[in-house]
């Protein structure tokens, strides 16, 4: 039997879901795999890490965005079919979550690991959420923003999060917990 410990965490932006796998990955000294997934999936790749940074939780579905940014799918000189950048970005994350997840306990934070370890019996994936208004303040305080920039901040993230799951898994979030606010006042404020 397997005993190792998969936790996938995903979060609205400002609900303090980071900060909770933090304190998780201490409390259960559990490795926690947020920005580092890709730092290891650039070193698994052909890749710099800037390129992972860039494309990083973000979709890029649109033909006129992708023809802008170079990502469009070309047919390279021996013509065969090149993957976009930001699957290739996608396909080397999900990889290095699943190499992690054969070896060893872990919690991962967004990148879609609840749904790359979907099939995995172990895994648990919960996703943190909290009201617009609490989130908005907490955005001031940290980024020293204003009410009208934290507002948009989150709604650009929050919005750009969605999109990426997505277009990545063709699902609307399917998780099996919901952890509420009343969590995050606990372990974040």
């Amino acid at each position: 039997m397997d005993n190792k410990i998969l936790l996938t965490i995903g979060r609205q932006y400002g609900s303090g879901g980071h900060e909770i796998g933090q304190r998780l990955s201490e409390k259960l000294n559990i490795n926690l795999y947020d920005k580092k997934i890709l730092e290891e999936a650039a070193k698994q790749s052909s890749m710099d890490t800037e390129i992972f940074e860039k494309f990083d939780e973000k979709p890029t579905n649109s033909f006129l965005y992708s023809l802008a940014t170079g990502t469009y799918p070309l047919h390279n000189p021996m013509g065969e079919y090149e993957l976009p950048l930001p699957e290739k970005v996608f396909l080397a994350e999900f990889h290095e979550i699943k190499k992690i997840a054969n070896n060893t306990s872990a919690i991962f934070v967004g990148r879609c690991a609840n749904y790359t370890l979907k099939d995995y019996a172990n895994h648990i994936s919960i996703f943190i959420y909290a009201p617009l208004e609490k989130r908005i303040h907490r955005i001031m305080r940290i980024q020293n923003v204003n009410e009208n920039d934290a507002t948009e901040i989150i709604r650009k993230a929050d919005k750009q999060r969605a999109s990426y799951y997505n277009h990545y898994t063709s699902k609307n979030g399917d998780v099996q917990i919901v952890i509420t606010y009343v969590l995050t006042v606990v372990y974040v404020e």
